[in-house]
């Protein structure tokens, strides 16, 4: 049985490392980050589908003790965001304290000794005074509950978990899902494909959006001026702040209104039609693309919303129709309201978890759970955005501040004190 640490961190993606390397600023270093990945950055690591990106603005979506001045663009792709996590791992020593490709089956609080304990997936435990959970909520894949998946003969997997290496190019192809991962996929993938038929069950609202890449002019104004890179994120923020809430109607309204002129260069009408959303902007998480939808003027290109019926094995039946498919790709979003419930936890008495949050999540200022002692800290993912931007006034701060007093004082009465 391994030692008993002082902090146990679960998930090397975004919010581990933001915690990590501020325990190490406190002077905490008796902590372990696992990770259950090959390699760390969490969903940026899960996400590598073609045209994977972020949308929130670079200049925000970094933390504040590590500013990264030579963004390429405004909304950064994949490859770029898991460079910068590699980078702040890489400086600030990180490595020692991970462990790749070691999964977390269940934690166990052990009342009589007061620490949790750990089962992996390879079978060895682990123990920790203190456990911090660093799981996101775009790395679990959710998959349609249609019957005849394991039936198809050609090629399939999710957007969640790309299958690296596999050539699409001459292919005919079918997309299951018309979400995030879908709006910024299939742009990508459209001219290699001999044909592409996608499936939507709701049609999203998808805004247009400034993405242009940086000039050498604006990537030089924010490397020589100091407080450009801070005055672009104070803006975001602000920006951010006031649209997510949902609450401004005149800013909704606006929103939908940039939704119908985006939807406008889609020329069949009967199409268009399709592609429009039948509810107000807001009820949905909102996505941003200037290439979405000029996929759908492409003749190889077949838009379905009648339901699917079953996973045949040469295609995908859909009203009562079956399309040939050499490879589906499911692009079908992820189990996004789990959070830690993704792993077997169980506190005082035993309660599991899953029974705790039966009727949904619920944490304390999103930090710790009634019933998960010592205490569950949680990075939820709700908190995302703002963690890691890593700002002392977010909760990314807060979250730092909170695990070090708690973890020096070793009582409950710290939380009130954090």
């Amino acid at each position: 049985m391994a030692p008993t640490l002082s902090i146990i961190i679960i998930g090397a993606g975004p919010g581990g490392i933001c915690t990590g390397i501020q325990l190490q600023k406190a002077g905490i270093t008796d902590f372990t980050i696992l990770e259950a990945a090959p390699g760390i950055g969490g969903t940026w690591w899960h996400n590598r589908y073609p045209g994977a990106e972020c949308d929130v603005p670079s200049h925000l979506y970094s933390f504040s003790f590590e500013p990264k001045r030579d963004w390429t663009r405004p909304y950064a792709r994949q490859p770029e965001i898991l460079g910068y996590m590699q980078h702040c791992v890489d400086k600030y020593d990180l490595m020692p304290h991970i462990e790749l490709n070691t999964r977390v089956d269940s934690a166990r609080w052990q009342q009589e000794n007061r620490h949790w304990s750990l089962t992996l997936s390879n079978g060895n435990t682990r123990q920790s005074k203190f456990l911090i959970s660093g799981v996101g909520m775009f790395c679990d894949p959710s998959w349609p509950d249609v019957p005849g998946i394991d039936t198809f003969e050609g090629t399939s997997f999710h957007t969640g978990d790309w299958r690296d290496g596999h050539d699409l190019r001459g292919e005919h192809v079918a997309v299951i899902g018309t979400a995030a991962s879908a709006v910024q996929m299939l742009p990508e993938i459209v001219d290699d494909v001999a044909s592409l038929t996608v499936y939507q069950r709701t049609p999203q609202w998808v805004t247009p959006k400034e993405d242009a890449p940086y000039s050498e002019e604006q990537l030089k104004h924010f490397e020589e001026d100091p407080d450009a890179l801070n005055h672009s994120r104070a803006h975001i923020r602000s920006g951010l702040e006031t649209f997510i809430t949902f609450s401004d109607q005149e800013i909704l309204r606006k929103a939908q209104a940039a939704g119908l002129r985006n939807l406008e260069i889609v020329e069949d009408p009967s199409t268009r039609r399709k592609l429009t959303p039948d509810w107000d902007f807001g009820c949905r998480r909102p996505l941003s693309s200037n290439t979405f939808y000029p996929v759908f003027n492409q003749e190889h290109v077949t838009l379905v919303t009648d339901a699917v019926e079953t996973i045949a094995p040469d295609g995908v039946k859909a009203g009562g129709q079956v399309n040939r498919a050499d490879t589906i790709i499911y692009a079908t979003g992820f189990a996004t309201t789990r959070y830690l419930s993704v792993i077997d936890v169980y506190g005082e008495d035993g309660q599991s978890i899953h029974d705790a949050w039966v009727d949904g999540a619920v944490a304390y200022l999103g930090i710790t759970t009634t019933g998960f002692p010592k205490p569950l800290y949680a990075v939820w993912a709700q908190y995302e955005q703002w963690l890691y931007s890593g700002n002392d006034r977010t909760s990314g701060g807060l979250y730092s501040r909170s695990y070090y007093s708690m973890s020096r004082s070793g009582d409950r009465s710290a939380l009130t004190k954090a």
